[in-house]
């Protein structure tokens, strides 16, 4: 299986996820939009992946490839292949399915536990830590089942179409060098300042192998994911 990855941000990339994939004998190409590489045609490989961006991109007029890739996001749901978003590429699969994206009653950074929906289909733990790093946040869409939710963002991330469509707002996806880029480069969430929700840079940075626990609960994500 080829699969396709879109980048929207240097400090935003991939992760664990492309070794993954290199692990489990899937190939891929990441593109990376934010430095002008044009959206890739749907019919050029067999899953797409959202990665996730800045939140100024949500405020902001979209540049051309934004808008060229959430016709690739419609074009895609029409399809029978694989569609996972993450962060941000959550929040166009949810706009293209038709649910609310709007800015959350507080950002919401750092590690944060999320409980599992009792009708949730994800093969993941009833209750994980997972990390954090947006204000904006989306409603569940018509015929979407939830992941669960987290004490700030009730709807933590969604399967629709049995699963073949996935959009995750947290992430499972970050290692200890994502985290270090993140608060060297990116800019916090709108409202961190005053979100309760929202930790310290020593927090984050206090257990350096963190992250670690997350790759079994991509695995169990990216595999049931694929297997839809």
């Amino acid at each position: 299986m080829h699969v396709h990855l879109l980048q929207h941000s240097p400090h935003q990339n991939p992760a664990r996820i492309t070794d993954w994939l290199t692990s489990m004998g899937h190939s891929h190409t990441v593109f990376h939009l934010h430095a002008g590489e044009l959206v890739p045609r749907p019919g050029d490989c067999d899953a797409l992946i959202l990665l996730d961006a800045p939140e100024a991109l949500a405020t902001a007029p979209p540049p051309d490839w934004l808008k060229a890739e959430r016709k690739v996001v419609s074009r895609w749901l029409d399809s029978h292949k694989p569609m996972l978003g993450i962060g941000f590429g959550a929040q166009l699969i949810a706009d293209a399915l038709g649910a609310v994206v709007a800015r959350g009653t507080y950002a919401e950074l750092g590690w944060h536990e999320v409980t599992l929906a009792p009708e949730s289909p994800f093969d993941l733990p009833e209750r994980f830590q997972a990390f954090m790093w947006h204000r904006w946040i989306f409603s569940l869409p018509e015929d979407a089942i939830p992941l669960g939710g987290s004490e700030a963002s009730p709807i933590q991330g969604f399967s629709w179409d049995c699963g073949r469509v996935m959009a995750l707002l947290c992430h499972l996806e970050i290692n200890e060098t994502g985290i270090k880029s993140l608060l060297a480069h990116a800019e916090l969430p709108e409202g961190s300042e005053k979100s309760p929700y929202v930790q310290a840079r020593e927090t984050l940075l206090s257990s350096p192998k963190r992250s670690d626990q997350l790759a079994p609960l991509l695995d169990r994500l990216l595999s049931q994911w694929l297997r839809s």
